[in-house]
């Protein structure tokens, strides 16, 4: 580490901790049992989303060992901070959701305060629950250090019998229960059953999909989103993402020379070709902003129209994340895509060596893969797993899984809803019909506010048996778990004043994927009379996070940030 050696006088910490001037913040760094020699190297941050609160993070406190055994391997020395972990599937369909994707911003901005308030020279950080892990990309590069990505990893799947499950079926059996389709007692079996392990949930939801999204960035090493929680690879992978971190302080490499456009445009090609979650659509515009990257909905609407859907998994396939590890993990995916030119293969990762490079160097297994990873060529679908649509109820876009429906024009009666539960509770009376597009507004990023997912609702639709026949449009967001023709970050947001505020019962509305166009089917005139004559609502959040949340935070359209400034 000698080249470190010389480099330590641009280190934040060489300002911090040396000279006869900081004999006092020396001093705090002695009293936890640092020497001379680890006070003399460079200082890693090694930040950990933990939390008892639930299985995603229950574990991960256990592999900071691991991480600063890297760490110290390379010649920095490392210490732990923590950041907070809001469980999704714990406060679905309650009013904790609200803090969800309130919490994603939250996070990187504690890591912000701890990493600049103590100085660290670079970090390496370790997520697994949805919002911890574009949170800690975020801080990596709005600080801009020298970073690493590491995931906590998912669940083993579940199994009763035959049958592999996941949370995903929990939710649906809820909704097959409240419709009268299966006992208490099977519910309960499945329930019982469906996430046997620590980890997050095990199909590509949103906690794997930006697990996977990571290597694609090149902010995380290739193959370590895909070995579960339990496997004994994950404290591989966190050694060798602290040992990763010392070459990076060696080299000078930073957050933001890893994360530029070209990485932005690798992870949604393989977003799209995975079929991904929603989210990740919201977290790759957030993670751009703190990049000061111009990357928006246009360039992944052009990016979805041209890649592939090729990798089989739930919820809209029938594979789970352990499986897709099995066959060669995103490492795969990734080859593929690249061979067949759909991934900018120069752009740069955490090795310090390109996308192209690191898989050429990538150690792969010749096993069958087919029944998980499709070729290019021979896809599932010849375009990506997620469409983003416009038209006059959606002016600033919206999003659809298409991976996770079959259907690619539908045109219904609207029935709104200005919130999750009356929508619910309809579904929960058999009050939505074939041909009903259920609309909830009021739940967007200002709105709720917090944009909760909508989890509850369309797992009830599906688990009613409707999911071919009912949409749903919202301007809330939905779990990576959701399935059907499900539209989501509607922008502008109705507390915004967007037109999905002025839908009337009965209305027509149409969501065509093909052109990605979705219509409030009303004429122009009466639209615009509507919109005159619409008023906005009273905050619902008055004092506390949630009103702070409400003040700063901007359209799903532009990954619903929190920025000082106007909202919209």
């Amino acid at each position: 580490m000698s080249e470190v050696r010389e480099l330590k006088e641009g280190l934040p910490s060489r300002a911090r901790y040396h000279g006869v001037l900081n004999a006092s913040h020396r001093a705090f760094l002695r009293a936890i049992g640092l020497s001379d020699a680890a006070i003399d190297r460079p200082l890693g941050c090694v930040v950990v989303s933990w939390s008892e609160a639930g299985p995603c993070n229950f574990h991960t406190l256990g592999l900071v060992g691991h991480v600063k055994a890297g760490m110290e391997a390379a010649g920095v020395t490392g210490l732990a901070v923590p950041t907070l972990v809001v469980n999704d599937n714990i406060s679905m369909g309650t009013e904790g959701m609200r803090y969800s994707l309130v919490s994603r911003d939250l996070i990187a901005d504690t890591i912000e305060a701890q990493v600049q308030a103590h100085a660290f020279d670079g970090l390496v950080g370790i997520g697994g629950c949805d919002k911890t892990q574009p949170g800690i990309m975020m801080a990596m590069v709005r600080l801009n250090l020298p970073s690493v990505y590491v995931y906590g990893g998912s669940a083993e799947p579940g199994y009763l019998g035959d049958r592999k499950l996941t949370i995903e079926d929990v939710y649906e059996s809820i909704g097959a229960y409240v419709s009268g389709k299966i006992s208490e007692e099977e519910l309960m079996e499945i329930e019982r059953h469906a996430h046997p392990t620590v980890g997050t949930c095990a199909g590509l939801f949103t906690a794997n999909t930006m697990a996977s999204l990571s290597e694609a960035l090149g902010i995380a090493l290739l193959g370590s989103s895909t070995p579960v929680a339990t496997s004994s690879r994950r404290a591989m992978y966190c050694y060798l993402s602290g040992k990763a971190l010392g070459h990076l302080i060696e080299t000078g490499i930073k957050a933001r020379d890893v994360v530029t456009y070209d990485a932005l445009y690798n992870a949604t090609v393989l977003l799209m070709a995975m079929g991904g979650s929603t989210n990740g659509i919201l977290h790759l515009l957030a993670i751009a902003h703190e990049a000061g990257v111009s990357f928006t909905l246009r360039d992944i609407d052009e990016i979805s129209r041209k890649v592939p859907y090729i990798v089989s998994m739930r919820p809209a396939g029938q594979y789970v994340m352990a499986d897709l590890d099995a066959v060669g993990g995103v490492p795969l995916v990734l080859r593929k895509l690249l061979e067949r030119g759909y991934l900018r293969g120069e752009a740069l990762t955490v090795t310090g060596k390109t996308l192209a490079e690191s898989l050429r160097e990538y150690r792969f297994v010749d096993i069958p893969h087919d029944h998980v990873v499709k070729d290019p060529a021979n896809p599932i679908k010849p375009t990506g797993g997620i469409r983003i649509l416009w038209g006059s109820l959606a002016p600033e876009g919206a999003v659809l899984k298409v991976a996770a429906t079959g259907i690619e024009r539908f045109e219904g009666r609207a029935r709104p809803f200005d919130d999750e539960d009356s929508a619910f509770e309809a579904i929960r009376r058999n009050e939505i019909q074939p041909g009903d597009v259920v609309v909830i507004r009021y739940v967007g990023p200002k709105g709720a506010p917090g944009m909760p997912e909508m989890l509850r609702v369309t797992a009830a639709i599906v688990g009613a048996g409707l999911g071919d026949s009912v949409a749903m449009v919202t301007d809330g967001r939905f779990s990576g778990a959701t399935r059907g023709m499900m539209v989501g970050h509607v922008a502008p947001e109705a507390a915004a004043g967007g037109p999905i505020a002025v839908v009337e019962e009965g209305d027509r509305v149409l969501i065509d994927a093909r052109e990605g166009r979705i219509e409030l089917l009303v004429d122009r005139a009466e639209l615009e009379r509507r919109m005159k004559g619409w008023k906005p609502r009273p905050p619902r959040a008055r004092t506390g996070l949630l009103a702070k949340y409400a003040a700063l935070v901007q359209s799903a359209s532009k990954g619903a940030v929190t920025s000082p400034g106007p909202s919209g």
